[in-house]
Order: structure tokens, then C-alpha cells, then sequence
């Protein structure tokens, strides 16, 4: 169960990286940083909207039908935040584990020499 849990939240394939990086490398791993804080921020923007639709719907004293449309866009804005975090920080797990021990062990290298 465990396993099909993993398998159903993970959004990338694993791959190891067993050279050096080299600058091509090491701009490609900033860019995928900065795309993945970019995605975050687009899911907390999205989420918000639906945060403000909804408080709109359940402000509406007119139409008390809507009131349901309010709450469901709540709950969805919440998924949605949760979501993002998740993703977020599921890729920032996955960066590190493939580049940062290059990094540190670069920068033990240079620091010996």
C-alpha cells in the first residue's frame, strides 16, 4: 500500500547524475529552481482568486443557491494550496538529492587545493 501511495504522488522519474556538473549544468539546474518557485507562486496566486471568489459568492445575499459554488471554491482553494506546497517542495527534495553532493564535494575540492 506504502508503495502505490509513492508511486501516485510522485511526479518525477529518478535519474542519477554520476559526473561533475559542468556551467550548461549548473544554469539548467537554476533555471528548473527558478520554474519551480515561479509554479509555486502560481499555485498561490491561483489558490487565492478562488479564496476571493468564494468569500464574493458567500457575500452575496441575493442568491443564497450560490452559497455552495462559495464553499466549494474554499475547500478547492485550500486543495489547491496544499497541492502546490507538496509539489514544490516534493522537486526542491528531488534537486538536492541529485546536485547538491556535487557541490559540496567541488567545493571540498577547491577548498583543499
Amino acid at each position: 500500500m506504502k508503495k502505490i501511495l509513492k508511486n501516485l504522488t510522485k511526479f518525477t522519474d529518478d535519474y542519477k547524475n554520476k559526473e561533475a556538473i559542468i556551467l550548461r549544468d549548473h544554469l539548467a539546474m537554476e533555471r528548473t529552481k527558478l520554474a519551480n518557485e515561479r509554479t509555486l507562486l502560481s499555485y498561490i496566486r491561483s489558490s487565492l482568486y478562488l479564496v476571493l471568489g468564494g468569500i464574493a459568492f458567500l457575500g452575496m445575499e441575493d442568491f443564497e443557491e450560490i452559497r455552495s459554488m462559495g464553499y466549494f471554491s474554499l475547500c478547492l482553494s485550500a486543495i489547491l494550496l496544499v497541492i502546490g506546497i507538496f509539489r514544490f517542495l516534493q522537486l526542491k527534495k528531488h534537486i538536492q538529492q541529485i546536485y547538491e553532493p556535487y557541490f559540496r564535494e567541488e567545493v571540498k575540492g577547491e577548498a583543499q587545493e
